[in-house]
């Protein structure tokens, strides 16, 4: 594939990919510059979220595109990866929509579903045809998820479902819902058809960050389910923390797209904006900002390819994603905060798209794992002491 930026230009990475994972690559680009970036600024401004997008990743092949079989694209984890990049780079929404639908709603089928739910849910899904959401996340919090009051009872042969979830993304436009709930025997998690009596969905409508996106609050009263709704592989909070951290690897490289987007931007505003008689961009501050975005930058591609290599060969730890994580968001950020100052009152307005990729940051810097979180990850992994209470 062809760069087409100064920053890609100079990090060089296209001679680190196959010929196939530029083509993944490039699909993406295609999609997210032809199909998303033209409206993102209004579909952010009116809290839009634009289903007909949901087959067109679709037919791309780009849902669930790290499984295998049942109609997925069976693609290697750089591929996956790159996707995405290109995503976010146009507007987190979508890379965030394939992340619930392809590494949270269809890995938890595709790792621990039956046979019967395999096959029921998988094909629909990869296809776009159906959408699906993934309920871990409760009112009290996130970063505790032993602690979830959801809970489902055995009624005979049935289980009966209590409880709520929040921050659930995608949850009133989704077909199927993968429910993690407290059960006598553990943590287990259920496939919930959303158009079972009991389940409710309400958007969160006061929101100033992933305005294209969908998230939810979701409530469960009595929904009653056969016996087959329960994932017969998933025993304790290991499975849900499995799917999360196949959501935590796409996001190493998302937030890259976002950076990449705002150095980009700030870049070209550098050469256009004069001040004191000369482009900013021929000043020695301004010059200072853009070279140290740019190692960060560069920095967090060769981390998230790193990771990439790792996963594929079955060797990538927890712990190397929470790398991942904590430092790729931290560092999306700070870019995005050095891109808005160089473009000054310029980078508030939709004119530009760093003061969105800024908002929508702070969103991915809390999900799949706050940045307190992923640092006492980390402090566990050096010290073998565990400060998490």
């Amino acid at each position: 594939m062809t760069s087409n930026s100064v920053s890609e230009t100079l990090l060089g990475l296209d001679a680190l990919l196959t010929e196939e994972e530029r083509g993944w690559q490039a699909k993406a680009r295609t999609f997210a510059s032809q199909r998303v970036s033209p409206t993102i600024e209004k579909d952010f401004e009116d809290a839009l979220f634009r289903r007909e997008f949901v087959a067109e990743l679709g037919a791309l092949g780009m849902l669930g595109m790290h499984l295998t079989g049942y109609g997925t694209a069976g693609a290697n984890a750089t591929s996956y990866g790159l996707v995405c990049y290109e995503l976010e780079a146009a507007d987190t929404a979508w890379r965030t929509f394939v992340s619930v639908q392809g590494s949270l709603a269809m890995s938890a089928l595709a790792y621990f579903g039956s046979d019967e739910q395999k096959e029921r849910w998988l094909p629909s899904l990869a296809a776009g045809a159906s959408i699906g959401c993934f309920g871990l996340t409760e009112p009290t919090g996130g970063s505790d998820p032993a602690g979830m009051l959801t809970r489902a009872t055995r009624s005979g042969d049935d289980w009966v479902l209590n409880g709520s979830k929040r921050w659930i993304g995608l949850g009133s436009v989704a077909d199927v819902a993968i429910i993690w709930a407290q059960t006598d025997d553990g943590v287990r998690g259920f496939v919930v058809p959303t158009d079972t009596p009991g389940f409710r969905a309400e958007n969160i409508e006061s929101k100033h960050s992933l305005r294209a996106s969908i998230q939810c609050d979701l409530f469960f009263d009595n929904l009653r389910l056969p016996a087959s709704a329960v994932l017969p592989e998933a025993r304790g909070l290991s499975a849900p923390f499995r799917c999360l951290n196949d959501a935590r690897y796409g996001i190493v490289w998302g937030v890259m797209g976002a950076a990449r987007d705002c150095l980009d931007v700030a870049i070209e505003r550098s050469k256009t904006r004069l001040a004191f008689g000369k482009p900013i961009g021929a000043m020695q501050l301004t010059q200072l900002k853009l070279a140290d975005s740019f190692v960060e930058y560069e920095k967090g591609m060769l981390l998230s390819l790193h990771l990439a290599k790792l996963k594929d060969a079955q060797a990538l730890t927890p712990e190397q994603i929470s790398v991942g994580k904590l430092n790729n968001v931290r560092e999306a950020i700070r870019i995005a905060s050095t891109a808005r100052s160089i473009l000054a009152g310029d980078g508030i307005t939709g004119d530009f798209s760093v003061m969105r990729h800024m908002n929508n940051l702070e969103s991915v810097r809390t999900y799949e794992g706050t940045d307190e979180i992923h640092t006492l990850v980390l402090g566990r992994a050096l010290t073998e002491q565990g400060a998490f209470r």
